[in-house]
């Protein structure tokens, strides 16, 4: 939480807002708080609670250190701890694997290392700009991997399961091509996000979850708006190849990171958080209001990177991050009154 608190406050820093006035280094680390600090932790930690393993929790205690490091302290020191974290999330899933082999386990596993080569290129010395493509595998990777394996509950053939490879594999090689080819490899990763956006929309049970009441038609919502904005993003990679600044680096990153990403964990939260805390999460109507403004703003945010708009961008930046706060403010209500209250599933 501090993680994603203080990368928030950098990004309204990034934005031009100056009230609260940022500290610098929440501006400059805005993107590791926010992927290793944030998503890193907490993916790390739902996976150490799976696995009830204790050496397993130095994963997100690693991770969780780097960040608290470079909010206090920033050096290369943190972002080794980082990369610790996701060397040691790939043991965990490595564990996990061996218990019951898949196709799915292993892109999870791959997903970890590609964050542990992401924070070692940037503990090296490389721009943020570089190492997006390595975050971008790292969450897309175990995003999808994740939801491979909840689909062998279904009835996927081996041509589907071929197609969601094919996919992966190039969302992968695409990071690795970017290092000594930054366009054609992001060209490659934006071929496999769009690839893995057609397959999770086509063959994912979020289809299926909209049939139903409750969490579960809110989470099948939250997915595939979430695809949507992962096809977007591998248009924008397709199209502008590497841009390592400027409105087109703003639009391709938000709409994988935002648009995908935050929608993924907006519909998971009420899952993930009871199962690592043991206190339910009970769902309420309310929280489309967070998944809708989180859409509006960022599509605001993104139109106006494209049409040359810095008044867009700016508001509808402020809006991304108003969404996010209003997401952790209906987590937290529903949260402290889940005790005794029924979960309208």
């Amino acid at each position: 939480m501090l993680s994603l608190l203080t990368g928030l406050w950098g990004a309204l820093g990034r934005l031009g807002f100056t009230f609260p006035p940022p500290s610098p280094h929440a501006i400059v680390f805005h993107g590791p708080l926010m992927v290793s600090g944030f998503l890193g932790t907490l993916v790390a930690l739902e996976r150490a609670v799976g696995l009830g393993r204790r050496w397993a929790f130095a994963a997100p205690l690693a991770a969780g250190a780097g960040a608290l490091s470079l909010v206090l302290a920033p050096g290369t020191a943190g972002l080794a701890a980082m990369a610790l974290g996701g060397l040691l999330l790939a043991l965990i899933l490595l564990a996990a694997w061996r218990l019951q082999p898949s196709f799915a386990g292993m892109a999870l596993v791959v997903g970890a290392l590609a964050w542990c080569a992401g924070s070692v290129l940037l503990a090296a010395g490389l721009p943020v700009s570089r190492v997006v493509p390595w975050w971008i595998a790292f969450l897309g990777a175990t995003i999808a991997g994740e939801r491979l394996e909840l689909a062998r509950f279904l009835a996927l053939g081996p041509r589907r399961r071929a197609a969601f490879a094919a996919a992966l594999l190039a969302l992968l090689a695409g990071a690795a091509l970017s290092l000594p080819a930054p366009a054609p490899g992001m060209r490659l990763l934006g071929v496999g996000a769009l690839g893995l956006a057609l397959w999770l929309s086509a063959f994912d049970m979020a289809r299926r979850a909209l049939r139903r009441p409750g969490l579960t038609r809110f989470t099948g919502a939250c997915l595939l708006s979430g695809y949507v904005w992962l096809g977007i993003a591998g248009c924008l990679a397709l199209a502008f190849g590497a841009p390592s600044a400027g409105p087109r680096y703003d639009a391709l990153l938000h709409s994988f990171f935002l648009g995908f990403v935050m929608a993924m964990i907006f519909g998971h939260a009420p899952i993930i958080f009871p199962a690592i805390m043991a206190r339910p999460i009970p769902f309420r109507p309310a929280f489309y209001a967070h998944l809708g403004l989180l859409h509006a703003t960022l599509a605001l945010r993104v139109a106006g990177d494209l049409a040359g708009i810095p008044a867009a961008v700016r508001w509808g930046g402020l809006g991304n991050v108003v969404a996010v706060l209003l997401f952790l403010l209906a987590t937290l209500s529903s949260l402290a009154r889940g005790a005794g209250v029924p979960d309208r599933r």
